[in-house]
């Protein structure tokens, strides 16, 4: 389930819906929104099975004139640390200009047939802002198939600070839209921060 909008009140009720610990979630986000207007945002629930375990987890996305805050919460089980069971929230406040990348993958079902304007079966957001890098290295080789030299390595750095898959099949053709309306808005505040300033 994902849930988007432009409105404080929005936001809040979006959280409430989503029905997960909506006064700590509500709190953890407003702390971190503080008195800014907020530009837009999407509120994502998504349940995981671990084992024998069902593990739900709420990813808020704000947007503001100037600042991209992510909140997380996650449910734990009781366990040797904890008698009874709890949860863990964080939000992480990052300027619009610091964002380095925003990915969005779509997945189309028959897209010999596709029409523009149809939704993808399934988006991916990916952000990145420098928190957090990945990198993949394989053995480098030349041209010559006989040649046995060593030529080091070569590979490729990918920021991927927050990756966000959903899909229609899971979460309903709604946030699917949703999802895109963020993603587009975010893309836009960030080139706009980029866009030379008019003399």
């Amino acid at each position: 389930m994902a849930k988007s909008g432009t409105t404080t009140q929005g936001l809040r009720a979006a959280i409430e819906r989503s029905g997960y610990y909506p006064a700590l979630v509500a709190e953890a986000v407003e702390a971190a929104v503080g008195g800014e207007p907020i530009s837009s945002y999407l509120v994502h629930q998504e349940t995981t099975f671990d084992s024998n375990e069902v593990r739900r987890h709420v990813t808020v996305l704000v947007l503001t004139g100037n600042r991209f805050i992510v909140s997380h919460t996650d449910e734990q089980a009781a366990d040797a640390g904890s008698p009874s069971p709890y949860a863990t929230t964080s939000t992480e406040s990052v300027k619009v200009a610091g964002i380095s990348s925003v990915v969005l993958s779509r997945v189309v079902a028959n897209p010999e047939s596709y029409t523009p304007g149809t939704l993808p079966r399934e988006v991916v957001l990916t952000i990145g802002w420098g928190a957090v890098s990945r990198i993949d290295l394989e053995p480098a080789a030349c041209g010559d198939p006989n040649c046995d030299s060593d030529h080091g390595y070569t590979g490729n750095s990918t920021a991927d600070d927050l990756s966000l898959r959903v899909s229609e099949a899971g979460d309903g053709p709604e946030a699917v839209r949703q999802t895109l309306l963020f993603a587009q808005a975010l893309s836009e505040a960030t080139a706009a921060t980029s866009a030379p300033a008019a003399r």
